[in-house]
């Protein structure tokens, strides 16, 4: 196993030597070496949010527009701490090694990530090379969405009960008719989400591609894993050489590098060697 990962780390390296462009694909993987809880299974989400194990809540449970409706302070409980953890951890130092690859590419970068939380760009990526397929913490809409606005979100962190995760009012609200505000973020079974600033996104993500056509292109996914596979299938799509950084899930289409490590682990033996 030593000897293909070192193989695979070589092969890597070559690619993101001899690249013009390169794709970075996120999933939540990547975070993980920031600190941020891994919600991988009920047993990750519960201990990272205990009370819920009490009622029994998972992610996919909890990560559900209907709480903004039956019980808007145990929703923006949920959200509201993870919006205050994400902007008090800071991304770790693989955020930096691919800012540095990117810089060098002739033709650019772009980053497409399945992530919430913000970390690309407080990393330093440009907001305009980035697209958040799920949207953002960061942004926000009307829950009754009495006008198709997005607006960014205050920087000010919601008071939430420690020992019970429930937001304390005032809760967000609407700037137009001052009804309660959710987080412009793609949940599941989520009819309700406002898609205008990520379709922005994907356009530009789009133009970039036709761009690139004819160029040498590496695509580096992250922590991207099957249980909802849009990085996966997006990076998988791109017509570059695809290098797959995932410690579980590591499985690689013919012709692709397959890492099973962690992400920054990785890219740093690939920048060592690069």
């Amino acid at each position: 196993m030593d000897n293909e990962v070192s193989q695979a780390l070589q092969f890597a390296s070559a690619a993101v030597h001899s690249a013009e462009a390169v794709l970075i694909g996120a999933g939540a993987g990547m975070g993980v070496d920031s600190g941020l809880p891994d919600f991988r299974g009920t047993d990750g989400f519960w201990k990272s949010y205990p009370p819920f194990r009490k009622l029994g809540l998972s992610f996919i449970k909890l990560a559900n527009p209907r709480w903004f409706h039956d019980d808007p302070q145990l929703a923006w409980g949920f959200y509201g701490h993870r919006q205050y953890l994400y902007r008090a951890t800071p991304p770790h130092k693989g955020f930096a090694i691919l800012r540095k690859w990117a810089a060098r590419m002739p033709a650019g970068s772009f980053v497409f990530s399945s992530n919430v939380d913000g970390h690309f760009q407080k990393a330093g990526f440009h907001d305009e090379h980035i697209v958040e397929c799920h949207g953002s913490l960061e942004f926000m809409q009307c829950l009754e969405r009495c006008r198709d606005e997005i607006w960014p979100a205050p920087p000010e962190p919601l008071i939430i009960d420690p020992t019970t995760f429930r937001a304390r009012p005032p809760l967000p609200s609407c700037p137009c008719c001052g009804g309660l505000a959710r987080p412009n973020v793609l949940m599941f079974g989520d009819g309700e989400w406002l898609e205008d600033r990520t379709q922005a996104q994907v356009t530009r993500y789009q133009q970039w591609r036709r761009d690139i056509r004819n160029l040498r292109l590496t695509v580096i996914e992250l922590g991207a894993g099957t249980a909802v596979p849009t990085v996966r299938l997006e990076c998988e799509s791109a017509a570059g050489t695809l290098i797959r950084i995932n410690p579980r899930e590591a499985e690689v289409p013919s012709g692709g590098v397959s890492l099973p490590l962690g992400a920054l682990e990785a890219l740093s033996r690939i920048d060592a060697q690069v």
